[in-house]
């Protein structure tokens, strides 16, 4: 068969020249040109090109020490995360594309998915996982968890394993669950790849250096010739569509900044509308919106002043020695509107009075009566005087964490955008009026027109469920509501018959019904089958979403039996372990069940992504 413009992408001087020269090569000839015009080469503007410097002898050995790369022998890899936000499961999906890249064998999963006994099997084991605000383990970690440290769990010897544990120094079980395995796997003889590292929020360099790390000692295992530089070049794709992430945010434009709430209510709740177009950003029901966030310019000014500093003066923000002001750094990079007890430490060494260190001294209640609702600008008036540059005062600082929000929006149903429901947080502290960084931003420093920087976070551990005909209670409070908000979007857009109950608490019916009038449409519709409300402060008995569960608690107990979701959105102290210990309730009184066989019951849901919370 010859070629021919029609059946090939060359010109029609190209497919004469062609059909001239094939049919004289040889068949080695014919080889080496497909060798030689499959050479990994030089990406430049989008375009492949061969340099003019290097031989095809050069070339040609580099495909050769490729091919031998290809065949080199490792030790499998095991990554196994556990994720409450999804911070875990990037860090997890980006290192196993690594990996990939250098041709070890490698598979990631979150643990819920992973036969736990299969672990005597594994040979090399990451484990990257967040911790739960109490020290316990991501709901998807939980089983894992518990069997490691059960008397079931297998000896270890010949598996080597390094943690990368997620956390925020804020809260007093920094990292837990990550010193559980990581302690836990050396009890059970396994051998210690590389040292566990402990990150707080501002994790993306410490996880970095992790992976460097683990790397390099994965890569003294490969019984043949590496060549990880020229495998990364070959991986290299460059494309004229950017990629959005958190190190490379899009600028959305705000197209609606609404307050749910009526007149009269205590809270404001803004429903916020952001423009995506050119972002070729995608998300799914149950995933969440990453806002970069600045801090208030005026906690910014008073700091300063406070200090005596001069706000321009330049002063580096990172290792690599870039560059800012003093008020930019404060305001966009710096965090300064938390104190934590690693930061008390820190600042001890920066001044002279004595009453810091012997707080720092004192028991964990006391310290953390302390840090509860101050600053860092209380910090500096409390333990003054401070004899210190802003260049190593601010050394002593953690990055500005971005913000996570649910999103309230499907993409079906608003092509483009992204909706998202926040609540203004706003309180009255140590004789000073507090408002939230990012919420406050929102609320008061933004303006329609104007724009903010954003990112999509996955969420694979909070997703309505696969088949539309299965039925979901939804169980929220507050702006907890709003991802249900996106899933009933999504299942009207896909126009799925499935039941569907949705149970929402707040305060007050006529301030406080958020998205009222779309819940009711719905109903209307069918798109939503049920809707319990419970509004606290409108009774003389307080009556939150888990006293409406009890009161339905038969036809509830006939929908679990139904094979119905459970999702459980909002606050992780209070409301979500009420709901779960609702739940527990309903299962044993409803089902005839004691109560380890209702737990047994509910971690079989949880396994089977039946039962979901997104929490915080």
């Amino acid at each position: 068969m010859q070629l021919q413009v029609k059946n090939s992408p060359f010109s029609q001087e190209q497919v004469e020249l062609l059909n001239q020269l094939l049919p004289t090569l040889t068949e080695n000839q014919k080889i080496w040109l497909s060798g030689f015009l499959s050479i990994p080469v030089q990406l430049t503007d989008g375009q492949q090109i061969i340099t003019p410097d290097n031989s095809l002898q050069d070339a040609l050995e580099q495909e050769s020490e490729s091919k031998q790369e290809a065949q080199v022998e490792t030790r499998e890899i095991t990554i196994l995360y556990g994720t409450d936000t999804g911070n875990s499961q990037a860090l997890a999906e980006e290192y196993f594309e690594k990996l990939k890249i250098d041709n070890f064998k490698v598979s990631v999963s979150v643990m819920d998915d992973f036969k736990p006994k299969s672990i005597k099997n594994v040979q090399d084991l990451l484990i990257i996982t967040s911790t739960d605000g109490d020290g316990d383990p991501p709901d998807n970690a939980i089983s894992f968890h518990e069997f490691l440290h059960s008397k079931r769990a297998p000896k270890l010897e010949g598996v080597r394993y390094s943690v990368l544990a997620l956390g925020d120094s804020s809260y007093e079980f920094f990292c837990q669950t990550g010193i559980d395995f990581d302690q836990r796997l050396e009890e059970l003889g396994a051998e210690r790849l590389y040292p566990r590292m402990d990150c707080d929020l501002d994790f993306e360099e410490p996880a970095q250096e992790w992976f460097k790390g683990v790397l390099s000692k994965l890569n003294e295992s490969k019984s043949g010739p590496a060549s990880r530089e020229a495998t990364l070049k070959q991986a290299e794709v460059f494309t004229d569509q950017p990629k959005y992430s958190k190190k490379n945010p899009f600028k959305a434009e705000i197209l609606e900044a609404i307050n749910l709430n009526g007149r009269g209510s205590n809270k404001e709740t803004i429903h916020l509308e952001l423009d995506l177009e050119g972002s070729n950003l995608s998300f799914e029901p149950g995933d969440s919106l990453g806002i970069i966030p600045e801090n208030n310019p005026d906690l910014v000014r008073e700091l300063i002043e406070e200090m005596g500093w001069n706000p321009d003066e330049s002063v580096p923000i990172n290792k690599e020695g870039d560059l800012l002001s003093l008020r930019e750094a404060l305001t966009s990079h710096f965090e300064i509107t938390t104190l934590t007890k690693p930061l008390l430490e820190k600042a001890a060494g920066l001044t002279t009075d004595e009453k810091l260190r012997a707080l720092i001294a004192s028991d964990r209640d006391e310290i953390n009566a302390y840090l509860e609702g101050r600053d860092l600008l209380d910090l500096v008036r409390d333990f003054g005087p401070w004899k210190v540059t802003a260049q190593d005062f601010i050394q002593i600082l953690r990055k500005l964490p971005s913000r996570l929000y649910s999103i309230a929006s499907s993409l079906k149903a608003n092509p483009d955008e992204v909706h998202l429901t926040v609540g203004t947080v706003r309180y009255l502290a140590h004789g000073r009026e507090r408002i939230g960084v990012c919420s406050g931003q929102i609320a008061e420093r933004t303006k329609v027109g104007e724009y903010l920087l954003v990112y999509v976070q996955k969420n694979d551990s909070f997703r309505p469920p696969e088949n539309p005909e299965t039925p979901v209670i939804m169980i929220g409070a507050g702006t907890g509501v709003a991802p249900y908000r996106s899933f009933l979007e999504e299942r009207e857009e896909l126009e799925a018959q499935g039941e569907s109950w949705l149970f929402f608490g707040d305060q007050h019916f006529t301030t406080d019904f958020l998205y009222q009038t779309e819940w009711q449409k719905w109903l209307q519709d069918g798109v939503l089958t049920k809707m319990d409300v419970a509004f606290s402060r409108d009774t003389e008995k307080k009556i939150y979403v888990q006293h409406r569960m009890l009161e339905k608690s038969k036809e509830l107990y006939q929908w679990l039996e139904k094979g119905a979701y459970v999702y459980v959105c909002g606050d992780e102290k209070h409301m979500a372990k009420d709901v779960h210990e609702t739940l527990l309730t309903i299962i044993e009184q409803e089902g005839n069940k004691t109560r380890e066989e209702a737990e047994a019951l509910i971690t079989d849901m949880r396994k089977a992504k039946r039962y979901q919370r997104d929490v915080y």
